[in-house]
């Protein structure tokens, strides 16, 4: 089985702007990704604790980075 990696035609970092090119597209689908992730997390009810935990941030910082760009859920 292939993994994500290797099916993932990685520019050769001997071509600057087709690896920045790559760079900025791959942090973008990062902030997405991590996005989607914490308003899930925080839907089923995860505290900032855990999403920092997960994150590897401090509560503080996680915190700030997304509580206004997440949905709370329904009480």
């Amino acid at each position: 089985m292939e993994t994500l990696a290797e099916t993932i035609d990685v520019p050769d970092p001997s071509d600057p702007e087709a690896a920045f090119a790559s760079v900025v597209a791959l942090r973008r689908l990062a902030d997405r990704l991590e996005l989607a992730a914490v308003n899930v997390a925080v839907r089923q009810g995860w505290s900032w604790t855990d999403v920092a935990a997960a994150l590897g941030v401090t509560r503080q910082a996680a915190h700030k980075k997304f509580a206004r760009r997440v949905s709370r859920p329904a009480t």
